[in-house]
């Protein structure tokens, strides 16, 4: 009896420690997706210096990554729902891996830039189904709750990692070494992944094989991400943005009228009639762009405005950072499970619009500890939405679709931060070339565009606040849950 018993409780042990292994292996993957978006801003003057990209190329060096990441999420969401949500897992992470390894490698400017495409490809792979893994790995509401917590984390950190990152790595080993990096984390995520994460054949791409719907939805999406992320270089106005803008809409359009009329439709409708789905998804848009933009914007202000260097920059943000992930890995999730999310997503808005009003009155000659600090300890905020949003994004998911779930939260995720980058970078941008002809200085001009930058990212959070009460519902109490006690943690985790 008593060794039956320990036997069980030695498998119970085993599967608990597998998919905490599991999640670290989803977090880690998405690490390195966000963090090599931002961890070439750092390294582009030595890039530039070494590859001969012209100023205005230099921008294909975020581009070309960002365009098939944010492009391909949707479709590949749907492919690992069809052919396995592991396989697709494995696919993109060795595609990513190798990528990294010719991007650390090349010579020239179109190699670089080839690999940088490469590795958004794998990332868009690898990324879009790790919702999906998660959510069925943890089918408890308290599991999951502090798994998400995690895996928030991770995303929410990645950028200011990134810059850190790419700082140090570029002074000490050189601009290569930001892409070689990937390699040893990739290989080891690879081999931790093939035991840990859980084996599935999915439904088969009969069920969802819809070969019209997938161009539709790819070419808009990536030619949607392309007009945003140009419209710096063109302008919102010019014909070359308005015409692509239009064509992108027609293509977006196409595809969902398909998807209502499709036998077997890549993208079931039926997704988005959750209250709570449509309303965090909207909620998401709103929120990230306000808030990878106000990331974009104070790097600028801090490195524009104050004379902070890039590395300095990096350092400056981590309190943000561990506010961030303090509060995602101890907090969110206990009161998520005590209040609901809905609840626990106003209260993080609340303490991120605060945090952009205060930065409409950022001075010229601020001081870090009295002006930026208090900012970056209010946008711990973002530990408490991030996660929230994740919860109530993925609740509409059902097995046979988590892959397709996963893939559309990620995507609006990527949508929203283009989208909020480029209007409020370009908006700011507008705004000190009319007060340099008022006859401001830099320094003050500056300022005076960035203040506008932060305020319009409060409205976008306003916003956000007000969907999240008119449109979310209030879920279920998580009763039901709580009487079951949760399991530990595992170190290994």
């Amino acid at each position: 009896m008593s060794t039956n018993q320990g036997k069980t409780n030695q498998g119970k042990t085993s599967r608990l420690r597998s998919r905490w292994t599991a999640l670290a292996v989803l977090s880690t993957t998405m690490l390195m997706a966000i963090l090599d978006g931002s961890i070439v801003t750092v390294a582009a003057p030595a890039i530039r210096h070494d590859l001969g990209f012209s100023p205005a190329g230099l921008s294909w060096i975020m581009n070309a990554y960002l365009i098939p990441l944010g492009g391909l999420l949707l479709l590949a969401g749907r492919l690992g729902d069809l052919v396995g949500r592991r396989t697709l897992f494995l696919t993109g992470t060795a595609l990513f891996t190798a990528a990294s390894a010719l991007a650390g490698a090349a010579t020239t400017a179109g190699l670089l830039i080839a690999a940088r495409f490469l590795q958004g490809v794998g990332g868009a792979l690898a990324t879009a189904v790790v919702l999906g893994i998660l959510v069925t790995l943890f089918p408890d509401a308290r599991e999951r709750a502090r798994a998400i917590g995690i895996f928030s984390f991770t995303g929410a950190a990645g950028a200011s990692i990134g810059q850190v990152l790419g700082g140090v790595l570029t002074d000490a080993l050189g601009w290569h070494w930001i892409f070689f990096i990937n390699l040893p984390i990739g290989l080891a995520t690879i081999l931790l992944a093939l035991p840990a994460l859980p084996r599935d054949r999915g439904i088969g791409l009969a069920a969802g094989a819809d070969l019209a719907g997938a161009f539709l939805v790819t070419s808009g999406l990536m030619l949607g991400i392309y007009t945003v992320v140009k419209v710096e270089q063109h302008g919102w106005t010019s014909a070359r943005t308005l015409g692509l803008g239009a064509v992108s809409l027609v293509l977006l359009a196409g595809f969902v009228a398909r998807q209502a009329t499709a036998a077997t439709p890549l993208m079931p409708l039926r997704i988005l009639r959750s209250r709570n789905v449509a309303g965090a998804y909207a909620v998401q848009l709103l929120t990230l762009s306000a808030m990878f933009s106000f990331q974009v914007i104070v790097a600028l202000y801090m490195q524009g405005v104050l004379g902070y260097g890039a590395l300095d920059t990096g350092l400056a943000m981590l309190p943000a950072a561990v506010a961030i992930g303090a509060v995602s890995l101890f907090v969110s999730a206990r009161l998520a499970n005590r209040f609901g999310e809905r609840l626990v997503l106003v209260a993080g808005l609340v303490l991120l619009t605060g945090a952009m009003l205060l930065l409409t009155t950022v001075p010229v000659d601020a001081d870090y500890v009295t002006d930026l600090l208090p900012v970056f300890v209010l946008v711990a905020g973002a530990g408490l939405v991030l996660p929230s949003l994740t919860a109530l994004g993925m609740s509409g998911a059902r097995p046979d679709d988590a892959g397709l779930a996963s893939g559309l939260f990620n995507t609006v995720q990527q949508v929203g931060m283009a989208l909020g980058v480029a209007v409020l970078t370009t908006l700011a941008a507008s705004r000190v070339e009319h007060l340099r002809a008022a006859g401001l200085g830099e320094a003050a001009a500056l300022t005076g565009g960035y203040r506008l930058a932060f305020g319009i990212s409060a409205g976008l959070l306003v916003a956000a606040l007000a969907v999240s009460l008119v449109v979310l519902r209030n879920p279920r109490p998580p009763a039901a849950t709580a009487t079951a006690p949760a399991e530990p943690v595992p170190t290994t985790a």
